[in-house]
Protein backbone atom coordinates (compact mmCIF):
# COMPACT_ATOMS: atom_id res chain seq x y z
CA UNK A 1 0.00 0.00 0.00
CA UNK A 2 1.11 3.21 -0.75
CA UNK A 3 2.47 5.24 2.22
CA UNK A 4 1.23 8.50 2.94
CA UNK A 5 3.26 11.49 4.14
CA UNK A 6 1.94 13.68 7.53
CA UNK A 7 5.26 15.95 6.96
CA UNK A 8 8.31 15.48 5.21
CA UNK A 9 9.52 13.17 7.31
CA UNK A 10 6.60 11.57 9.32
CA UNK A 11 5.29 8.57 7.76
CA UNK A 12 2.19 6.69 7.79
CA UNK A 13 2.69 2.69 7.05
CA UNK A 14 1.36 -0.61 8.27
CA UNK A 15 2.26 -2.18 11.90
CA UNK A 16 4.84 -5.01 11.65
CA UNK A 17 5.68 -7.45 14.64
CA UNK A 18 9.02 -4.87 15.67
CA UNK A 19 6.33 -2.15 16.56
CA UNK A 20 5.37 -4.14 19.43
CA UNK A 21 7.52 -2.24 22.31
CA UNK A 22 6.61 0.98 21.19
CA UNK A 23 3.25 0.23 20.74
CA UNK A 24 3.00 -0.77 24.00
CA UNK A 25 4.81 1.48 25.48
CA UNK A 26 2.36 4.51 23.74
CA UNK A 27 -0.72 2.68 24.79
CA UNK A 28 0.25 2.70 28.21
CA UNK A 29 1.51 6.68 28.18
CA UNK A 30 -1.91 7.14 26.36
CA UNK A 31 -4.89 5.47 28.21
CA UNK A 32 -5.41 5.15 32.04
CA UNK A 33 -8.28 2.68 30.98
CA UNK A 34 -9.71 0.26 28.54
CA UNK A 35 -5.89 -0.20 27.37
CA UNK A 36 -5.12 -2.70 24.71
CA UNK A 37 -2.60 -5.35 26.20
CA UNK A 38 0.51 -6.34 25.25
CA UNK A 39 -0.97 -9.77 23.72
CA UNK A 40 -4.19 -7.96 22.08
CA UNK A 41 -1.40 -5.32 20.12
CA UNK A 42 0.47 -8.69 18.91
CA UNK A 43 -2.98 -10.39 17.92
CA UNK A 44 -3.96 -7.50 15.82
CA UNK A 45 -0.85 -6.83 14.20
CA UNK A 46 -0.85 -10.63 13.01
CA UNK A 47 -4.19 -10.73 12.34
CA UNK A 48 -6.16 -10.25 9.03
CA UNK A 49 -9.47 -8.82 9.77
CA UNK A 50 -8.19 -5.48 10.47
CA UNK A 51 -6.29 -2.51 9.48
CA UNK A 52 -3.46 -1.33 11.87
CA UNK A 53 -1.34 1.69 10.58
CA UNK A 54 1.41 3.42 12.62
CA UNK A 55 3.12 6.72 12.04
CA UNK A 56 6.78 7.46 12.58
CA UNK A 57 9.81 9.80 12.05
CA UNK A 58 13.14 8.15 11.72
CA UNK A 59 13.31 5.75 13.71
CA UNK A 60 10.50 6.62 16.32
CA UNK A 61 6.81 5.79 16.23
CA UNK A 62 4.53 8.45 16.98
CA UNK A 63 1.26 7.25 16.89
CA UNK A 64 -1.09 4.52 15.85
CA UNK A 65 -4.63 3.57 14.42
CA UNK A 66 -6.84 0.29 14.57
CA UNK A 67 -9.81 0.13 12.90
CA UNK A 68 -11.91 -3.82 12.57
CA UNK A 69 -13.71 -5.19 10.04
CA UNK A 70 -17.11 -7.34 10.80
CA UNK A 71 -17.39 -10.43 8.85
CA UNK A 72 -19.05 -10.19 5.53
CA UNK A 73 -20.42 -6.64 6.17
CA UNK A 74 -19.50 -3.24 4.61
CA UNK A 75 -18.45 -2.10 8.17
CA UNK A 76 -15.45 -0.45 9.26
CA UNK A 77 -14.46 0.11 12.89
CA UNK A 78 -11.99 2.88 14.13
CA UNK A 79 -11.49 0.58 17.48
CA UNK A 80 -8.46 2.77 18.66
CA UNK A 81 -6.40 5.45 17.54
CA UNK A 82 -3.24 6.91 20.15
CA UNK A 83 -0.87 10.19 19.42
CA UNK A 84 2.23 10.70 21.60
CA UNK A 85 1.80 13.42 23.88
CA UNK A 86 4.96 15.52 22.22
CA UNK A 87 3.42 14.68 18.53
CA UNK A 88 -0.18 15.95 18.91
CA UNK A 89 -1.15 19.21 17.02
CA UNK A 90 1.10 18.65 13.80
CA UNK A 91 -2.12 16.68 12.10
CA UNK A 92 -0.96 13.71 12.31
CA UNK A 93 -4.28 12.10 13.47
CA UNK A 94 -5.88 12.92 10.93
CA UNK A 95 -3.15 11.70 8.10
CA UNK A 96 -3.54 8.30 10.02
CA UNK A 97 -7.66 8.22 9.85
CA UNK A 98 -7.23 9.33 6.03
CA UNK A 99 -5.28 7.03 5.60
CA UNK A 100 -7.20 4.10 7.06
CA UNK A 101 -10.41 5.48 5.82
CA UNK A 102 -8.69 4.57 2.11
CA UNK A 103 -7.37 1.35 3.21
CA UNK A 104 -10.83 0.36 4.37
CA UNK A 105 -12.16 1.64 1.01
CA UNK A 106 -9.99 -0.65 -0.81
CA UNK A 107 -11.38 -3.99 1.42
CA UNK A 108 -14.88 -2.44 -0.35
CA UNK A 109 -16.28 -1.02 2.91
CA UNK A 110 -18.83 1.81 3.04
CA UNK A 111 -18.93 3.25 6.29
CA UNK A 112 -17.07 3.88 8.92
CA UNK A 113 -18.15 3.99 12.91
CA UNK A 114 -16.11 5.17 16.17
CA UNK A 115 -16.88 5.92 19.10
CA UNK A 116 -15.03 8.66 21.39
CA UNK A 117 -15.77 9.60 24.98
CA UNK A 118 -18.45 12.36 25.33
CA UNK A 119 -16.18 14.82 26.94
CA UNK A 120 -13.37 14.34 24.54
CA UNK A 121 -13.83 17.38 22.80
CA UNK A 122 -10.37 17.75 20.74
CA UNK A 123 -11.04 14.10 19.29
CA UNK A 124 -14.74 15.03 18.32
CA UNK A 125 -13.55 18.31 16.62
CA UNK A 126 -11.41 15.60 14.76
CA UNK A 127 -13.78 13.54 13.66
CA UNK A 128 -16.42 16.06 12.70
CA UNK A 129 -13.96 18.13 10.55
CA UNK A 130 -13.15 14.43 9.13
CA UNK A 131 -17.08 14.48 7.95
CA UNK A 132 -18.18 12.07 10.97
CA UNK A 133 -21.65 12.51 12.01
CA UNK A 134 -22.96 11.65 15.78
CA UNK A 135 -25.93 9.34 15.96
CA UNK A 136 -26.07 8.27 19.38
CA UNK A 137 -24.30 7.67 22.75
CA UNK A 138 -23.71 4.54 25.25
CA UNK A 139 -24.04 5.43 28.64
CA UNK A 140 -21.04 4.18 31.06
CA UNK A 141 -19.53 2.40 28.15
CA UNK A 142 -16.08 2.64 29.09
CA UNK A 143 -14.53 1.57 32.30
CA UNK A 144 -13.91 4.80 33.85
CA UNK A 145 -17.71 4.90 33.68
CA UNK A 146 -18.16 8.02 31.00
CA UNK A 147 -20.50 7.84 28.29
CA UNK A 148 -19.29 7.46 24.37
CA UNK A 149 -20.69 9.52 21.74
CA UNK A 150 -21.34 7.24 18.72
CA UNK A 151 -20.29 8.16 15.25
CA UNK A 152 -20.63 7.44 11.56
CA UNK A 153 -19.31 8.68 7.80
CA UNK A 154 -19.88 7.19 4.53
CA UNK A 155 -16.25 6.41 3.11
CA UNK A 156 -16.89 5.25 -0.35
CA UNK A 157 -19.98 6.22 -2.26
CA UNK A 158 -22.61 4.65 -1.32
CA UNK A 159 -26.31 4.30 -2.16
CA UNK A 160 -28.72 6.12 0.09
CA UNK A 161 -30.41 4.11 2.40
CA UNK A 162 -34.06 4.00 1.67
CA UNK A 163 -36.95 2.16 3.76
CA UNK A 164 -36.83 0.80 6.86
CA UNK A 165 -37.15 1.17 10.66
CA UNK A 166 -35.29 2.24 13.52
CA UNK A 167 -34.66 -1.00 15.45
CA UNK A 168 -34.00 -0.97 18.72
CA UNK A 169 -30.90 -3.61 19.83
CA UNK A 170 -31.33 -5.99 22.12
CA UNK A 171 -28.26 -8.32 22.81
CA UNK A 172 -28.98 -12.07 23.42
CA UNK A 173 -28.39 -13.18 27.02
CA UNK A 174 -27.28 -16.52 26.05
CA UNK A 175 -25.24 -18.65 23.23
CA UNK A 176 -28.55 -20.03 22.11
CA UNK A 177 -31.77 -17.12 22.14
CA UNK A 178 -30.47 -15.36 19.15
CA UNK A 179 -34.18 -16.01 17.36
CA UNK A 180 -36.00 -14.78 20.60
CA UNK A 181 -33.67 -11.71 20.76
CA UNK A 182 -34.46 -11.03 17.14
CA UNK A 183 -38.36 -11.72 17.70
CA UNK A 184 -37.73 -8.90 20.57
CA UNK A 185 -36.45 -6.46 18.76
CA UNK A 186 -38.97 -6.67 15.71
CA UNK A 187 -42.01 -6.25 18.31
CA UNK A 188 -40.67 -3.43 20.04
CA UNK A 189 -40.51 -1.96 17.09
CA UNK A 190 -44.40 -2.34 16.31
CA UNK A 191 -45.44 -2.11 19.47
CA UNK A 192 -43.37 0.65 21.81
CA UNK A 193 -45.12 -1.33 25.07
CA UNK A 194 -43.14 -4.43 24.32
CA UNK A 195 -39.70 -3.79 26.53
CA UNK A 196 -37.12 -6.83 25.36
CA UNK A 197 -36.40 -8.50 28.62
CA UNK A 198 -34.09 -11.98 30.12
CA UNK A 199 -37.47 -13.34 31.28
CA UNK A 200 -39.37 -12.79 27.69
CA UNK A 201 -35.75 -13.74 25.73
CA UNK A 202 -36.22 -17.41 27.59
CA UNK A 203 -40.00 -17.68 27.55
CA UNK A 204 -40.07 -17.40 23.59
CA UNK A 205 -37.24 -19.65 23.32
CA UNK A 206 -38.98 -22.30 25.37
CA UNK A 207 -42.16 -21.87 23.01
CA UNK A 208 -39.89 -22.33 19.94
CA UNK A 209 -37.04 -24.25 20.27
CA UNK A 210 -36.04 -27.12 18.20
CA UNK A 211 -34.72 -28.98 21.49
CA UNK A 212 -31.93 -30.36 19.78
CA UNK A 213 -29.79 -28.82 17.39
CA UNK A 214 -26.36 -29.73 15.81
CA UNK A 215 -24.71 -29.41 18.92
CA UNK A 216 -25.45 -27.87 22.73
CA UNK A 217 -29.13 -26.74 23.22
CA UNK A 218 -31.56 -26.38 20.35
CA UNK A 219 -31.97 -23.17 18.19
CA UNK A 220 -35.34 -21.97 17.42
CA UNK A 221 -37.90 -22.83 14.59
CA UNK A 222 -39.53 -20.54 11.91
CA UNK A 223 -43.20 -21.94 12.85
CA UNK A 224 -41.91 -21.59 16.80
CA UNK A 225 -41.20 -17.90 16.26
CA UNK A 226 -44.00 -17.27 14.21
CA UNK A 227 -46.38 -18.95 16.97
CA UNK A 228 -44.71 -16.53 19.31
CA UNK A 229 -45.37 -13.20 17.74
CA UNK A 230 -48.80 -14.35 16.83
CA UNK A 231 -49.49 -14.87 20.88
CA UNK A 232 -48.20 -11.88 21.64
CA UNK A 233 -50.81 -10.00 19.00
CA UNK A 234 -48.88 -9.90 15.79
CA UNK A 235 -49.78 -10.75 12.81
CA UNK A 236 -46.89 -13.19 11.11
CA UNK A 237 -46.36 -15.32 7.56
CA UNK A 238 -43.59 -17.97 7.08
CA UNK A 239 -41.34 -18.36 4.20
CA UNK A 240 -39.76 -21.95 3.82
CA UNK A 241 -37.69 -23.60 1.01
CA UNK A 242 -38.61 -26.88 2.42
CA UNK A 243 -41.88 -28.96 3.29
CA UNK A 244 -40.41 -31.44 5.96
CA UNK A 245 -38.72 -31.53 9.33
CA UNK A 246 -35.92 -28.40 9.34
CA UNK A 247 -32.32 -28.99 11.08
CA UNK A 248 -31.36 -32.81 10.96
CA UNK A 249 -28.88 -32.65 8.42
CA UNK A 250 -26.37 -31.78 11.48
CA UNK A 251 -27.93 -34.17 13.66
CA UNK A 252 -26.77 -37.96 13.82
CA UNK A 253 -28.20 -39.21 16.85
CA UNK A 254 -31.32 -40.75 15.48
CA UNK A 255 -33.34 -40.26 18.35
CA UNK A 256 -32.96 -36.75 18.35
CA UNK A 257 -33.92 -36.59 14.67
CA UNK A 258 -37.44 -38.28 15.74
CA UNK A 259 -37.87 -35.58 18.43
CA UNK A 260 -36.83 -32.58 16.57
CA UNK A 261 -39.32 -33.93 13.49
CA UNK A 262 -42.07 -34.60 16.25
CA UNK A 263 -41.41 -31.03 17.06
CA UNK A 264 -41.79 -29.81 13.52
CA UNK A 265 -45.28 -31.78 12.86
CA UNK A 266 -46.68 -30.11 16.33
CA UNK A 267 -45.54 -26.66 15.29
CA UNK A 268 -47.24 -27.32 11.64
CA UNK A 269 -50.40 -28.15 13.61
CA UNK A 270 -50.41 -25.17 15.52
CA UNK A 271 -49.32 -23.12 12.67
CA UNK A 272 -52.22 -24.54 10.75
CA UNK A 273 -54.77 -23.99 13.82
CA UNK A 274 -53.86 -20.02 14.18
CA UNK A 275 -54.18 -19.59 10.51
CA UNK A 276 -50.60 -18.41 9.75
CA UNK A 277 -49.42 -18.29 6.41
CA UNK A 278 -46.74 -20.29 5.33
CA UNK A 279 -45.50 -19.98 1.93
CA UNK A 280 -42.80 -22.87 0.58
CA UNK A 281 -40.72 -20.64 -1.29
CA UNK A 282 -37.66 -18.99 -1.35
CA UNK A 283 -37.98 -15.16 0.33
CA UNK A 284 -36.83 -12.97 -2.55
CA UNK A 285 -35.02 -9.64 -2.34
CA UNK A 286 -37.79 -8.20 -3.69
CA UNK A 287 -40.00 -9.75 -0.92
CA UNK A 288 -37.46 -8.35 1.55
CA UNK A 289 -38.35 -4.93 0.01
CA UNK A 290 -41.94 -5.31 0.23
CA UNK A 291 -42.18 -6.17 3.32
CA UNK A 292 -40.63 -3.46 4.91
CA UNK A 293 -42.13 -0.83 2.40
CA UNK A 294 -45.40 -1.81 4.36
CA UNK A 295 -44.31 -1.66 7.48
CA UNK A 296 -43.04 -4.73 8.49
CA UNK A 297 -40.04 -6.64 9.95
CA UNK A 298 -38.39 -9.78 8.68
CA UNK A 299 -36.22 -12.34 10.92
CA UNK A 300 -34.03 -14.06 8.30
CA UNK A 301 -31.72 -17.03 9.28
CA UNK A 302 -28.56 -16.98 7.93
CA UNK A 303 -25.65 -18.90 8.39
CA UNK A 304 -23.04 -17.35 11.26
CA UNK A 305 -19.82 -18.37 9.13
CA UNK A 306 -19.72 -15.33 7.16
CA UNK A 307 -20.37 -13.32 10.74
CA UNK A 308 -17.86 -15.20 12.85
CA UNK A 309 -16.37 -18.07 11.07
CA UNK A 310 -18.58 -20.40 12.63
CA UNK A 311 -20.76 -22.73 10.71
CA UNK A 312 -24.14 -22.62 12.83
CA UNK A 313 -27.71 -21.48 11.94
CA UNK A 314 -27.96 -17.84 13.58
CA UNK A 315 -31.04 -15.60 13.30
CA UNK A 316 -30.93 -11.39 12.62
CA UNK A 317 -33.03 -8.98 12.47
CA UNK A 318 -33.52 -6.73 8.70
CA UNK A 319 -33.84 -3.24 9.94
CA UNK A 320 -33.50 -1.29 6.45
CA UNK A 321 -32.16 -1.73 2.86
CA UNK A 322 -30.61 0.41 0.13
CA UNK A 323 -29.55 -1.00 -3.88
CA UNK A 324 -26.31 -2.18 -2.58
CA UNK A 325 -27.05 -3.97 0.97
CA UNK A 326 -29.81 -5.23 3.70
CA UNK A 327 -29.16 -3.65 7.14
CA UNK A 328 -29.55 -6.20 9.64
CA UNK A 329 -29.45 -6.25 13.98
CA UNK A 330 -27.07 -9.13 14.80
CA UNK A 331 -28.24 -9.81 18.64
CA UNK A 332 -24.59 -11.49 18.99
CA UNK A 333 -21.50 -9.62 19.88
CA UNK A 334 -19.45 -12.84 20.07
CA UNK A 335 -16.15 -11.84 19.52
CA UNK A 336 -14.08 -9.91 22.28
CA UNK A 337 -13.70 -6.36 20.74
CA UNK A 338 -17.59 -6.51 20.00
CA UNK A 339 -19.73 -4.31 21.05
CA UNK A 340 -23.35 -3.25 20.18
CA UNK A 341 -21.48 -1.00 18.23
CA UNK A 342 -20.45 -3.69 15.51
CA UNK A 343 -23.69 -5.54 15.23
CA UNK A 344 -26.83 -2.37 15.15
CA UNK A 345 -27.53 -1.69 11.44
CA UNK A 346 -24.84 -3.88 9.68
CA UNK A 347 -24.61 -3.10 6.11
CA UNK A 348 -24.39 -6.50 4.17
CA UNK A 349 -23.55 -6.45 0.62
CA UNK A 350 -27.05 -8.16 -1.71
CA UNK A 351 -24.74 -10.91 -2.73
CA UNK A 352 -23.22 -11.61 0.41
CA UNK A 353 -26.81 -11.62 1.93
CA UNK A 354 -28.12 -13.91 -0.68
CA UNK A 355 -24.95 -16.34 -0.04
CA UNK A 356 -25.38 -16.25 4.02
CA UNK A 357 -29.36 -16.15 4.09
CA UNK A 358 -29.42 -20.14 3.73
CA UNK A 359 -27.91 -22.75 5.49
CA UNK A 360 -26.57 -26.19 5.36
CA UNK A 361 -25.81 -28.30 2.18
CA UNK A 362 -29.20 -28.66 1.98
CA UNK A 363 -29.70 -24.50 1.60
CA UNK A 364 -32.16 -23.81 3.79
CA UNK A 365 -33.65 -20.64 3.61
CA UNK A 366 -36.89 -19.54 5.79
CA UNK A 367 -37.59 -16.25 7.36
CA UNK A 368 -40.27 -14.93 9.51
CA UNK A 369 -42.20 -11.36 8.77
CA UNK A 370 -43.60 -9.63 11.65
CA UNK A 371 -46.46 -6.98 11.20
CA UNK A 372 -48.78 -5.26 13.38
CA UNK A 373 -52.57 -6.04 13.06
CA UNK A 374 -54.16 -4.67 10.25
CA UNK A 375 -51.07 -3.16 8.55
CA UNK A 376 -50.21 -3.68 5.25
CA UNK A 377 -47.55 -6.12 5.63
CA UNK A 378 -50.12 -8.13 7.82
CA UNK A 379 -52.22 -9.23 4.35
CA UNK A 380 -52.77 -13.26 5.09
CA UNK A 381 -52.29 -15.17 1.97
CA UNK A 382 -51.31 -18.93 1.97
CA UNK A 383 -50.09 -20.87 -0.77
Amino acid sequence: MPQVKTRVSVRIRPAVPEDLDALHDLEKASFDSDRLSRRRLRHWIQASNREFMVAVEQDRLLGYGLVLFHGATKLARLYSIAIAQDARGKGIAAKLLQALETASVDRQRFFMRLEVAKDNTAAIRLYESAGYVAFGTYEDYYEDHRDALRMQKIIRDAPKRKRGHTVPWYQQTTGFTCGPASLMMAMATLDSRMQPDQATELDIWREATTIFMTSGHGGCHPFGLALAAHKRGFDTRIYVNQAGPLFLEGVRDPEKKLIMALVHDQFLDRVKANNIPVLYQDITQLDLEKAIKDGAIVLALVSSYRLDRKKAPHWVTITAYDDACFFVHDPDPSLEEQTGLDCEDLPIARNDFSRMSQFGKDKLRTAVVISAPGSPGAARTRS
